[in-house]
């Protein structure tokens, strides 16, 4: 979805970027593609250190949404190395995962997570989750 602007508006808003990380690429194609709709530049990672590998300090995420389950460094590990990186403790960390143990979804609020979907996942509930957290993309019908 594209901004609409008039001939005399120019678009003056700073682009959001997002730091998606999901090591099925189908899964980080579908959940890339949400956040462009959304209005966000998207950088995708495999796994938890392909993401940190990833990070820009010159352009930092302004949300990174991250499977839970994933080879090398899951989503748990990646919350807790991010909440330890002094330019990227304020990140917010959405997680979208299908564990839904209570004590599980806990543990990773407690790592870190600031907010966390249950798969399957939308546009509509990204965009809803996003907004809780204080990083709003574009509205949408």
């Amino acid at each position: 979805m594209m901004p609409q602007t008039t001939n005399n508006e120019t678009s003056t808003a700073p682009t959001l970027r997002a730091l998606v990380v999901d090591d099925s690429r189908a899964a980080r194609m579908m959940v890339g593609n949400m956040m462009k709709q959304l209005g966000f530049e998207v950088v995708t990672a495999d796994h938890g250190q392909d993401a940190l590998d990833k990070l820009d300090p010159a352009a930092p995420p302004d949300a990174v949404v991250a499977d839970w389950n994933m080879p090398v460094m899951d989503g748990v590990e990646l919350a807790r190395a991010l909440r330890k990186l002094h330019d990227y403790r304020g990140v917010p960390i959405l997680m979208i995962s299908s564990e839904s143990d209570p004590r599980r979804v806990a543990s990773a609020l407690l790592a870190g997570v600031d907010e966390y979907l249950f798969k399957p996942v939308d546009t509509h509930m990204l965009h809803e989750r996003l907004s809780l957290m204080g990083v709003a993309g574009m509205s949408f019908a």
